[in-house]
């Protein structure tokens, strides 16, 4: 890290401490934006408790899954629990409000919770997107690239999970090099693989292996994405990997994932109850099988197009939803995972820019707290884009530079200045100016300021074409955070040895 800041920031004192208090983790600092009174909120609570109680959520294929409930408690029936508001809420508080992921390298660590803010990369997508090269199927290697560009980012406060699924490694095998490649190019927190309760225990291994079975057993060194197959429903798959994190004290995101009008009903506040039926029912079975391990209150929802059946990213009622789990997730004293500058377009352009400027506007003004999906999502989740990646990265400085206090200190008020410009004159060579030029303004790497005929004489370029330099040129220059060669030894001897016992499912 020291060798890395060094690079950036040359040898100036105040470049230093602005680029320092860059890489630090963001603080919320701006007012909330809380959409439902508390008469609101109660009622959302309430139905939601309707929804658990009268509805129930599926916990399918999974009899240790059912029976843990039935041992708490729960009524379930066919597979199906029904959960009362008394157990409900016992077990929802007995989750942490706030916690601390640690990281590789300590200096990385972070808070979850409160007013604190995570920006993680984006999760899933099966396709790269290059200008060089156009879209096709992700392989590892684009998948280390992502780590690397996530790594050398001053605001990507998190490696991720599945920045990109490696379609070139066997479907069985690949969330090891997945899990190597955070520990070997990153020493920033990352998430664990969730694809079977298996892979989970491997990511689990492979923490301790890299940062100790002690140290992680006192803070979590994974955040790891459960999703809630909507609507009201959790599967074996997920719930094995639940069981598997909630147990060695790992932490997790329950998130329904919702497309409303299709997984949920056509409207804000029934996919609001939904959800925060969903979250509940997971969260509190999360604690029925560790007490105290810590759990994010999740959301993922977008809007459908109701002629073609596609999925509609950055619309206003996603903005309403996320703002009201948010407010939701508060209400229960729960860390709150949801947002990203998503964006349905399939390349980088005007509308991605858009749909994911005002979504990531969104995540700020609700202070989510984890967020994924923060760069380099494109085509609903499909693809991601390095030249995507960048360009979100300049709207996350900007949204760390809104969210700290006004500066209204001795300096910042510049009455030195104001007394010596003459009426008509200008500020640009006063000892204020010169004492804050380098600091003073958030400058967007990748954006032009210049004058028409110098961006001419320069080539013309957009900024995708400058965001695709800077890719090629951040990747030529990455130096990796130093691994005890003990550790890698180790990574690596798993890893061999995993291969060898895991069967291909099919």
């Amino acid at each position: 890290m020291g060798r890395r800041r060094q690079r950036r920031r040359g040898g100036d004192e105040q470049a230093q401490a602005a680029v320092i208090e860059k890489i630090a983790q963001p603080v919320h600092g701006l007012p909330l934006y809380n959409l439902l009174d508390e008469d609101g909120v109660q009622l959302i609570h309430q139905k939601s408790m309707e929804v658990l109680a009268e509805v129930g959520i599926a916990f399918m294929d999974d009899p240790e899954a059912v029976g843990i409930l039935q041992e708490h408690g729960v009524d379930v029936r066919d597979e199906t629990a029904y959960f009362d508001e008394a157990t409900v809420m016992e077990y929802v508080n007995k989750a942490p409000s706030q916690f601390t992921q640690i990281a590789r390298n300590p200096a990385n660590n972070v808070i979850v919770g409160g007013n604190h803010m995570i920006f993680a990369p984006v999760y899933g997508p099966p396709f790269y997107w290059t200008a060089e090269r156009g879209r096709r199927e992700a392989k590892l290697a684009d998948f280390v690239d992502m780590v690397k560009l996530a790594y050398s980012s001053p605001y990507m406060t998190h490696s991720g999970g599945t920045i990109v699924e490696p379609t070139d490694e066997p479907t069985h095998t690949r969330h090891l090099d997945m899990v190597y490649a955070h520990l070997k190019y990153s020493d920033k927190p990352f998430m664990g693989s969730v694809t079977s309760a298996n892979n989970a225990a491997d990511s689990v291994a492979m923490a301790e292996i890299a940062l100790g079975a002690d140290a992680i057993r006192e803070n979590p060194a994974m955040i790891s994405l459960i999703n809630i197959s909507s609507p009201r429903r959790m599967d074996d798959r997920m719930l094995g990997a639940l069981k598997v994190y909630a147990r060695a004290k790992q932490a997790t995101i329950i998130a329904p994932f919702i497309v409303s009008g299709a997984m949920s009903p056509a409207s804000v506040a029934g996919t609001l109850i939904q959800a925060n039926a969903e979250a509940l029912a997971g969260i509190a079975f999360a604690q029925m099988v560790q007490p105290g391990t810590p759990v994010i209150y999740g959301t993922f929802q977008t809007t459908i197009d109701m002629k073609s059946g596609a999925p509609i990213l950055g619309a206003p009622e996603s903005q309403q939803t996320l703002l009201l789990s948010a407010q939701m997730a508060r209400h229960y004293g729960l860390p709150f995972r949801s947002g990203g500058s998503l964006a349905s377009s399939k390349i980088p352009d005007a509308q991605a820019a858009y749909e994911s400027a005002n979504m990531l506007q969104g995540t700020v003004a609700g202070r989510v707290n984890f967020v994924l999906h923060s760069a380099g999502w494109l085509e609903g989740g499909l693809a991601a884009s390095p030249e995507k990646f960048l360009m979100d990265c300049e709207m996350l400085g900007m949204m760390h530079t809104l969210m700290k206090p006004v500066d209204i200190s001795d300096e910042a008020q510049a009455m030195d200045s104001l007394r010596t410009v003459e009426p008509g004159g200008h500020h640009l060579g006063t000892e204020h100016t010169m004492r804050n030029m380098r600091t003073a303004f958030y400058q967007a790497e990748l954006f032009d300021y210049n004058s028409a005929e110098q961006w001419e004489a320069e080539g013309k370029k957009d900024a995708v074409a400058r965001a695709h330099e800077k890719y090629k040129n951040i990747l030529k220059a990455y130096e990796p955070p130093a691994l005890d060669p003990a550790v890698d030894d180790a990574l690596t001897e798993f890893i061999a040895k995993r291969k060898t016992e895991i069967e291909p499912e099919f």
